[in-house]
């Protein structure tokens, strides 16, 4: 596991003492030499300031960190302004997404998709940013089908993305049978799994509710059985994320990225067992 790649994503803090609370979780992350850390993007670019200052207080470890880039609501102009602040400013990878819509905003904005995103970073930018883009192994929520979703993931390869990083998942065979398909498909980039702890179960369900991930039927009745008894979940849920990750390495993955929450321990301990 020490030659495994990890990496950490964090979401801009709302509050000082989120402020604060960010910068003791990047400093214990920073701790197991991450390859990298993102940094989410509110839906139509609402937290962008937000994104950039995390970026640079992440960047101070001396880690590279990758805002996260979506089009919806921006137009051409716009998106050119703030990739050139962000080459300014030293910030060389990006991860490319469509974006999720404001409640109540029609699909604004000059690029619609996420090939459109990546094919207009190339173009005006060249090979200026690593882009990572983004993969869903359950498929995602609103395509019409697996084999539709997984032409859009072609598309946006082709466009020039440089990696990919999977919507969490609990089901290791979702994501290999998602890489064989996408391999068949002609796409060679690196496609890393997303992780995502199990520290709270309603958060979880919610999440998982909403952005399509299925939760196995035998992980959510053992997370119903413990109630609220955090040390018991947190407990399964490490030696539950702990194995699917083995497995994941074990069967090829080039690496982990981990959806932390802005939350250290639940990561650290899965990276501790792999032996990293």
């Amino acid at each position: 596991m020490s030659s495994t790649t990890v990496s950490f994503e964090f979401f801009p803090p709302k509050t000082p003492a989120g402020q604060e609370k960010l910068l003791t979780v990047r400093d214990q992350l920073a701790a197991v030499s991450p390859e990298f850390f993102s940094v989410t993007y509110g839906a139509g670019g609402s937290t962008q300031d937000g994104t950039l200052n995390t970026v640079l207080a992440l960047r101070e470890t001396g880690i590279d960190t990758a805002p996260h880039l979506s089009c919806i609501g921006a137009s051409r102009s716009e998106l050119k302004t703030l990739l050139q602040n962000y080459k300014d400013k030293g910030i060389r990878r990006l991860v490319a997404l469509r974006g999720d819509l404001p409640s109540g905003m029609g699909m604004g904005g000059e690029l619609r998709y996420a090939n459109e995103l990546v094919a207009f970073i190339r173009q005006e930018f060249g090979d200026d940013f690593i882009l990572e883009v983004a993969a869903y192994p359950e498929s995602h929520p609103q395509a019409a089908n697996l084999d539709v979703d997984i032409k859009n993931f072609v598309r946006k390869c082709q466009a020039g993305a440089d990696s990919a990083i999977t919507q969490y998942f609990f089901n290791a065979d979702a994501y290999f049978y998602f890489v064989d398909r996408v391999r068949a498909a002609g796409v060679e980039i690196p496609i890393i799994p997303g992780i995502m702890p199990i520290t709270n179960y309603s958060k979880l369900a919610r999440f998982s509710d909403a952005c399509g991930a299925e939760i196995p039927r035998w992980i959510r009745k053992q997370l119903e059985a413990y109630g609220d008894d955090t040390d018991s979940i947190c407990q399964f849920g490490e030696e539950v994320i702990s194995r699917l990750c083995q497995q994941l390495l074990e069967g090829g993955a080039p690496g982990l990225h981990f959806y932390t929450l802005n939350q250290a321990g639940a990561s650290l301990a899965v990276v501790r067992n792999l032996g990293k």
